[in-house]
């Protein structure tokens, strides 16, 4: 099964002193850009949140604002991207895709209502803003009973608007239920020995006895599903989806035990049904299991998520013309380099040519890592300062601040006319007030 992904819509862009607030960030170098110390070309902004603090959107537009505010000519061309987590549904809708809203159920049964975006017979659907860790009631935790009906339930509603090219974004997840909650949604029928059916939740799999798969919805015969995942790991194992997932979602000794156990039983039950065993192939563990779901049960594809997402919002052809491209999300470390968004964006950039920084946070990845990932330089928040708390708390005007030294170190020389008024331009100081929490960072010009 193949899903053919169209070229990204063409949104309305507005200049940055227009734009509404889910507007791309773009502009036009003024006709001195080159007279000015500046090469010819634009700067391609292409980052994911920075989780906890700032969105893709908000990001883009601090780094814009200091790009510009040291650099006043430069053209910035914002495009929000994912790497199929939460974000995901945004990044598309940037990109000028319509959205479908859908009520559905939560990861631990409240109603949610999220939506599923579209263009050109392509449906995307996101697990994270249907039944993810940012659906939990109160942010607590439900290991045992969180489902991924939700996401199933956005996927029926897809199907039966008459969608056939699904791209299922799995990142996120809140639930280790390998996926049941989703294939109930679909039609499946999952029962104990007694032939009562499961109630929701990772937790009850350990009395999965049948799988009934008869009353499927009829349009997934005809449905063509891309798995978007950053995730390679199997389902279960030291490297599966409890083992190494499990923790965030709340999984610990007899509770991860037990998920581990229930999955271990949903494997064999599938495969008795399939007369194939998916528990090993990579992505299964995605998403507490639905990974495995996908591959086993819906015949999905998978595909990296931010290479997809990357194709979805029409990056190249923003790619095209650029000199210089800024990617980043909250923290850099090894995981990055495992399919994560700048890793991705970097890999993309550089195969065109272009070079390439990251900005973020923090970042625990050391130089010749980065630059093993095709990022040039690394710019962190913890530079201008190390406190993490305050970081988080002052994230949108310290990545500005930081911006602004991306600027002097990329886009003029340090023989510039001008560039020593320049390194003044914006710089953040934390007074003392600041630090003990009693008052907000001064922006000095």
């Amino acid at each position: 099964m193949s899903t053919t992904v169209p070229g990204a819509p063409s949104p309305a862009s507005g200049s940055p002193a227009t734009r509404r607030a889910n507007e791309p960030i773009t502009g036009t170098a003024s006709g001195d850009e080159t007279s000015a110390g500046l090469r010819a070309g634009h700067v391609l902004v292409a980052c994911d949140k920075f989780k906890g603090t700032l969105s893709a959107h908000e990001v883009a537009t601090c780094i814009a604002d200091g790009l510009r505010a040291v650099t006043p000519g430069v053209s910035v061309v914002a495009v929000p991207v994912a790497d199929g987590g939460d974000g995901t549904l945004i990044a598309v809708e940037e990109a000028g895709f319509d959205v479908v809203p859908v009520t559905v159920d939560g990861p631990t049964g409240d109603a949610v209502v999220t939506h599923y975006a579209t263009h050109d017979g392509v449906a995307v659907v996101e697990l994270a803003d249907a039944c993810g860790l940012v659906r939990l009631p109160g942010s607590r935790l439900a290991p045992l009973d969180a489902s991924s009906r939700g996401v199933g339930q956005v996927l029926a509603a897809a199907l039966s608007a008459g969608y056939r090219d699904i791209v299922l974004a799995v990142g996120g997840s809140a639930s280790s239920d390998g996926g049941t909650g989703m294939m109930s949604a679909l039609g499946a029928v999952l029962r104990d020995r007694d032939g009562r059916e499961l109630p929701p939740g990772g937790g009850a799999l350990t009395d999965l006895e049948t799988l009934d798969l008869s009353a499927l919805h009829p349009a997934l015969a005809d449905a063509r599903v891309v798995l978007a995942s950053d995730v390679d790991n199997p389902l279960l194992g030291a490297h599966g989806a409890v083992a190494v997932y499990g923790p965030q979602k709340g999984a610990a000794d007899a509770t991860a035990f037990r998920l581990e156990e229930g999955l271990r039983q949903w494997a064999q039950v599938v495969s008795a049904v399939t007369g194939q065993d998916h528990a090993e192939r990579p992505g299964a563990g995605a998403a507490g299991g639905v990974g495995f779901a996908a591959l086993a049960l819906l015949g999905a594809r998978m595909q990296p998520g931010i290479e997809l997402l990357l194709d979805l919002v029409g990056f190249d052809e923003k790619l095209r013309g650029a000199w210089l491209v800024v990617t980043g999300e909250g923290s850099l470390d090894e995981q990055t380099l495992q399919g994560k968004t700048p890793a991705g964006v970097a890999r993309a950039a550089r195969a065109a040519g272009v070079r390439v920084v990251a900005v973020c946070g923090r970042s625990e990845l050391a130089a010749d890592r980065a630059r093993v990932a095709g990022i040039d330089q690394v710019f962190a928040l913890t530079d201008l300062e190390p406190d993490p708390e305050l970081c988080m708390a002052h994230a949108g005007p310290l990545l500005t601040s930081l911006a602004g030294d991306v600027a002097r170190a990329c886009l003029r020389g340090t023989g510039a006319s001008g560039s020593q008024e320049q390194s003044r331009c914006l710089r953040i100081i934390l007074p003392r007030q600041a630090r003990h929490g009693l008052d907000r960072p001064s922006v000095r010009r």
